[in-house]
């Protein structure tokens, strides 16, 4: 089974990244940082979150989304936002998926949610015009979790 994919675009939260990496460690998922950062991967607060997960992680860092979209335009992609035009469970997950958010303040940029508006999924969540979005770490694990249960958890201990 090809592994899925984590992509960041331009994250500004350094514990959100620290907490992606864990997931990422523990489910064998890609972690794809697309400049600019919000903060030095090195930063004790990103490493701090990671725990001492790092050795564990396939982390690539991109230089921009034009860079990152050269190297895997043929890939099946999830562009993840509040505005997505299916739910998250309608999604069909192909292997090898790569499952895209935006930064924390902002989301996606607009012009790639309209130029791949097919493929935005969002997560559900109850009407209230305060609260804006789920934090990342939390929308990135609810996504390959589920990915994952759809594939039947390949080669993880499932305790059965």
């Amino acid at each position: 089974m090809k592994a899925f994919h984590i992509v960041l675009i331009e994250p500004e939260i350094p514990p959100n990244t620290g907490n992606i990496a864990r997931t990422c460690a523990a489910t064998g998922t890609v972690l794809h940082l697309v400049e600019p950062l919000g903060f030095e991967v090195s930063d004790r607060t990103v490493k701090r979150a990671g725990l001492d997960y790092w050795p564990f992680v396939d982390m690539r860092i991109h230089k921009s989304f034009d860079d990152f979209m050269r190297a895997y335009a043929n890939c099946p992609m999830y562009f993840v936002t509040t505005k997505g035009k299916r739910l998250y469970t309608e999604a069909d997950f192909e292997e090898g998926a790569m499952f895209l958010f935006g930064k924390e303040t902002a989301g996606l940029d607009e012009t790639i949610l309209r130029e791949n508006a097919g493929r935005t999924i969002r997560i559900p969540m109850l009407p209230n015009e305060r609260l804006r979005s789920l934090n990342l770490a939390n929308s990135a694990a609810i996504i390959v979790y589920e990915a994952l249960r759809r594939q039947g958890f390949p080669g993880f201990d499932t305790g059965v």
